[in-house]
């Protein structure tokens, strides 16, 4: 899960989608999978399938680097507005294993993000 920069509310439908896009990128350069993602107006769900010898925080910094990149560029007017201070994501993430939990019942979690309009 990332988290924008202050809890900032910037995410509509639109610019989850091109995130997502983005993040799909980012993950097939890795040779990664992600494999679903949703997002709310001020954060993000993410669920990666990756392979031992990626580093994760290489990943992660990488996700949220390109896409904070993009979407800044793309959605200019919009980001400005709601981050601050020149960052669009927290410094932090939270990254959580799912090996033992049903792949089914972690989908289910991120499909239930009430994603904004």
């Amino acid at each position: 899960m990332f988290v924008t920069k202050y809890r900032g509310g910037v995410f509509d439908d639109a610019m989850l989608a091109r995130c997502e896009e983005v993040m799909r990128d980012v993950c097939a350069d890795f040779g990664t999978e992600l494999r679903d993602f949703n997002g709310e107006h001020d954060h993000v769900h993410l669920l990666v399938y990756y392979p031992p010898k990626v580093a994760l925080s290489v990943l992660v910094n990488s996700l949220k680097g390109v896409s904070s990149r993009r979407l800044r560029s793309e959605f200019t007017g919009r980001v400005n507005q709601a981050v601050l201070q020149g960052r669009f994501w927290s410094p932090s993430y939270f990254a959580g294993s799912c090996g033992g939990a049903p792949l089914p019942l972690v989908k289910d979690y991120i499909s239930q993000q009430t994603r904004p309009d």
